[in-house]
């Protein structure tokens, strides 16, 4: 595997006009247009079509996190208006545990208009169940960009019922709007499920219930995991090499048995979006450290924005495959997760992942890729050219040329190396 730090990020920029940024989706879900690149050829269907694409007998991965409401907004006495923006649970940790919690909390928050809040706490009197509920917010330490928040309310209701009454869907920054209501239901999945994200996986957006369905009938297995999305997914590459950008650090639970899928389907997946990616990518090097080392903690587990990349990342020490520097099997990795996920009885992995796939990473699980047009300059445009092996322009041009809307609501892809 090739060490990418040195990459300028200026080599993946190209000109995208405000006006090709689809500000809202399509009305009907999947008939945005789908491109199709494949084994070098470019060409296009609309999405609804996409089962046609897909090789009877795959494992198909999907991202079922539920984007939450995590703008919250407080008036100060002054009238200040502060923003703050949900990150990610400080205490409980846990999101689970969070969103059931009923009386207080705190969060990992990026503060608006923080001068204006100097001391003392925030706020605000909210309706809930014809109950009038106080909430407050107090300013803790320092946490890297973010600051801790401690929240606590009146009443019995839970933390997921107060941010759905007082909190703000967070759409992309880049879409230049306010929210509005049926952004509450377009910027969701239809098969989103699990509260944590601030960011919509928005590959899956164009899935609409016909389309799963086509694709059940096409003989696909269909197998679903949670990465939640972090509002780092938006955070421009300002180095000038990508050496000195830190990805941000995001969220994963997968099942016992989505592991024995893929060990069923040779450790092969076709995967629905960049977190889908990053998740199934990351348990091939979670399998390696328990495989170094089995009596490592979920914790442990985290895998490091650089780890594939350095000290032969993907090869076993003192063994013959790393003196022949021969990568270990993905499905090697697999089954020593899933074994050691059975010796600490554990039918849910939750652990966390930092990766950043760029050009020079040699990709192990995922196979072929649907995904949206990224933007510029980013990490999720990287990731994507690693994966077409640097055939990204190609793609991007012909989008460009073929009138394709790109972003959060933009048109799809399916990638086939």
């Amino acid at each position: 595997m090739t060490d990418p730090r040195h990459i300028h990020i200026s080599d993946y920029n190209y000109p995208l006009p405000d006006d090709r940024i689809a500000k809202f989706p399509m009305a009907r879900r999947d008939h945005s247009k789908l491109l199709i690149y494949r084994k070098g050829e470019v060409g296009e269907d609309v999405f609804y079509n996409l089962p046609n694409y897909l090789p009877e007998g795959a494992l198909m991965v999907f991202n079922n996190t539920k984007v939450i409401q995590a703008r919250m907004h407080f008036r100060k006495d002054t009238g200040a208006l502060i923003e703050v923006f949900l990150l990610e649970p400080a205490e409980p940790s846990d999101y689970e545990l969070m969103f059931q919690t009923t009386s207080h909390c705190a969060w990992y928050c990026l503060v608006g208009n923080l001068k204006k809040w100097k001391e003392g706490p925030l706020t605000r009197e909210i309706i809930i169940n014809n109950e009038t509920i106080t909430m407050t917010a107090m300013r803790g330490e320092i946490h890297g960009t973010s600051h801790r928040i401690d929240f606590e309310w009146t009443g019995a209701c839970s933390f997921a019922e107060i941010i759905d009454a007082m909190g703000e869907l967070p759409i992309p920054p880049y879409l230049n709007r306010a929210t509005q209501e049926s952004d509450k239901t377009t910027y969701q999945t239809v098969y989103s499920k699990i509260k944590g994200s601030v960011a919509a996986p928005t590959a899956g957006l164009h899935f609409t219930p016909e389309v799963l369905q086509a694709i059940d009938a096409h003989g696909i297995d269909r197998e679903e995991l949670t990465l939640h999305v972090g509002a780092g997914t938006f955070k421009p590459v300002k180095s000038e090499e990508i050496e000195g950008h830190e990805m941000h650090t995001e969220y994963i639970s997968v099942r016992r048995e989505t592991i024995a899928k893929l060990i069923r389907h040779e450790g092969k997946a076709i995967a629905v979006g960049t977190t889908s990616v990053r998740t199934l990518e990351s348990l091939y090097y979670m399998g390696l450290k328990v495989l170094r080392n089995p009596n490592l903690t979920e914790d442990q587990l985290h895998v490091a924005q650089w780890e594939p990349y350095e000290n032969h990342g993907d090869w076993l020490p003192d063994t013959s495959a790393a003196s022949d520097q021969v990568p270990v099997p993905v499905i090697l990795s697999l089954k020593a997760l899933a074994s050691w996920m059975d010796a600490h009885d554990l039918p849910v992995l939750h652990s966390s992942t930092q990766i950043i796939i760029a050009p020079g990473y040699d990709y192990k699980i995922v196979k072929m890729l649907v995904t949206n047009f990224h933007q510029p300059q980013s990490t999720l445009l990287l990731l994507v050219s690693a994966f077409v092996k640097g055939d990204w322009r190609k793609i991007y041009d012909y989008a460009l040329s073929h009138d394709f809307r790109f972003l959060s609501y933009g048109d799809s892809s399916l990638l086939i190396p």
